[in-house]
């Protein structure tokens, strides 16, 4: 083992927790005050009841020897999973360790789409949505493409950090979350009822500290790949949020915090998939053309489709991991990565075929169970909160607290 690597993984693993908080600290600041702790509680109740989950059966499921689907039960309740390095993933840290830091990854995910469903749905109805959700679509989309003997890594596919694993997912859900539960009654295309701007861009700031661990502990390493992923991370973020807030002057005539804060998000989301295996100046083209695409598909999911999602996680993250697995299997170069492969640019096919099609079985497989899992779960119990407790805000019927209490 090497003690770098371990420092490094560790380091990681803290800075990709923090991005959960971080994730309720973005969403908290873009509803309406009357449902800030309701909103953040949907994304801070992962930490416990995922994290249980992946303990329990999967991490299994997702990093342990099965077939092309889904993995085995070999590390059911973590047997087996102890301080040594596992023999097929991360030789030089703890399987432990590597285990915790993709437990962090399993964290987010669903914390992600809560953005879409504000005000909407009771808590204990996410609790069970949100378990469901987990083990029937991130646990096999994660064995798709980074567990042994997944069909997408099967057929050369690339996701160095989780452009189709967490953002096509949550984002994918997050719209199909929208459509079944329908708009708020408050709910209007071109209005926004942002309780705080500050709160956001905190948000924001945690989630980019949090995602150099993300992207960079990827390479699971300290070594150049790892210092290359944290480059290509803060480049194309910045670069993304420039370019947002350059339309948000073209089209509106002046640049706000709040989407300052969701460019930047987005250049995070675009370069995940490639943060390892492409070049700096690849990664600014990635921030760039993604915000501008991005920016375009906000304004056109609220005004055209009229579909009330909240914070616009499918555009940021759904049509943003999209875009970056895309543009991956274009910028992609074996000069960065020998373990990667060459990109449309390089002369090479056979990655954007993969990462084409993967990207496509994600989107279908995401949008197909995401329905059943919401399905399934409104013949339980109330799928939406009632329309008085959405007016008068989820915050005091389902947790008895205020954000702020004024004297």
């Amino acid at each position: 083992m090497n003690a770098a690597d371990i420092a490094w993984v560790l380091i990681s693993t803290a800075l990709v927790l923090l991005m959960t908080p971080g994730v309720a600290f973005f969403y908290g600041g873009m509803v309406p005050l009357r449902s800030v702790i309701a909103t953040k509680m949907q994304s801070f109740a992962s930490l416990g009841f995922v994290s249980l989950l992946w303990a329990v059966c999967g991490y299994s499921l997702v990093f342990s020897e099965g077939n092309a689907l889904i993995g085995g039960l070999h590390y059911l309740l973590l047997e087996g999973v102890g301080m040594e390095p596992s023999a097929t993933y991360a030789t030089t840290i703890p399987h432990v360790l590597f285990m915790l830091f993709q437990a962090t990854f399993a964290i987010v995910t669903p914390a992600l789409i809560t953005g879409a469903i504000a005000e909407r749905v009771p808590f204990k109805t996410w609790l069970v949505v949100m378990c469901m959700w987990s083990l029937l679509v991130y646990v096999p989309v994660a064995h798709w493409v980074w567990g042994p003997g997944g069909w997408i890594a099967a057929m050369g596919g690339l996701d160095f950090a989780g452009g189709m694993v967490v953002h096509m997912t949550s984002g994918f859900a997050a719209l199909t979350a929208a459509v079944f539960l329908g708009n708020r009654t408050s709910f209007k295309p071109d209005e926004t009822n942002n309780f705080s701007s500050l709160m956001v861009l905190l948000g924001a700031t945690l989630l980019w500290f949090g995602w150099i661990g993300f992207n960079a502990g990827s390479a699971l390493a300290a070594n150049g790949l790892a210092a290359q992923a944290a480059a290509t991370t803060i480049l194309a973020a910045s670069s993304a949020m420039s370019v947002w807030m350059i339309c948000d002057w073209i089209i509106h005539g002046r640049p706000t915090a709040m989407g300052a804060a969701v460019g930047a998000v987005v250049g995070l989301v675009a370069i995940t998939p490639a943060a390892g295996y492409v070049t700096l100046q690849a990664a600014i083209l990635i921030g760039m053309v993604t915000a501008v695409v991005c920016h375009y598909v906000t304004r056109f999911v609220k005004t055209k489709l009229k579909t009330d999602d909240t914070v616009d996680v499918f555009a940021c993250h759904g049509i943003g991991g999209l875009m970056g697995s895309l543009l991956t299997a274009v910028f992609s170069t074996t000069a960065i990565n020998p373990a990667g492969a060459d990109g449309l640019l390089y002369g090479g096919t056979k990655l954007f075929v993969a990462n084409l099609v993967g990207s496509c079985a994600v989107i279908a497989f995401t949008m197909v169970m995401t329905y059943f899992v919401f399905k399934c779960v409104s013949y339980i119990m109330p799928i939406r909160v009632s329309e008085d407790v959405e007016k008068s805000g989820m915050d005091a019927n389902q947790h008895g607290e205020r954000a702020f209490t004024l004297r």
